[in-house]
């Protein structure tokens, strides 16, 4: 699978260590910075990671901050992206199955390295179900089209 990565400066090392991980896994990574532990802003690297799941040049994306949440806010302004903040692998699983997100958004400052490799591997490994999360899908996306003609 093809996934791509972002991170700001506190999600660096923890992005080091999931690109290992996926690589060692089988998996394609793009990492398309931060590169170093410099203060950086973190909205324009999960946009972009975002833009590339969406466009489907990435199949999944992952991005990475101190809590995580601004990176899936900053994410989650581009539209078909559907990033989820998870803390465990249940809120992983369940976004794959219910809501298909299509971006993982981690918190470096919040996660121990092995909580998070468990996370990325159910993120990856969860296909979604379908069913009747179609339909509400389908409501999200109304939405993203209503606010685009504001």
């Amino acid at each position: 699978m093809r996934v791509v990565l972002a991170s700001d400066h506190a999600g660096f090392r923890l992005k080091q260590v999931v690109a290992a991980h996926l690589r060692a896994g089988g998996h394609d990574v793009e990492d398309i910075g931060s590169f170093s532990e410099e203060p950086v802003n973190y909205p324009w690297p999960c946009a972009t990671a975002a833009r590339a799941v969406v466009s489907g040049s990435a199949d999944r994306g992952i991005v990475l901050g101190g809590s995580g949440q601004g990176e899936a806010m900053a994410a989650n302004k581009v539209r078909g992206a559907r990033a989820a903040l998870c803390h465990d692998e249940t809120t992983a699983r369940l976004a794959r199955l219910h809501n298909d997100a299509n971006v993982l958004s981690l918190g470096a400052r919040i996660l121990g390295p092995d909580l998070a490799l468990a996370i990325v591997d159910v993120f990856m490994a969860t296909g979604f179900e379908g069913g009747r999360h179609v339909e509400r899908l389908a409501e999200v996306a109304a939405i993203e089209a209503d606010e685009r003609e504001r």
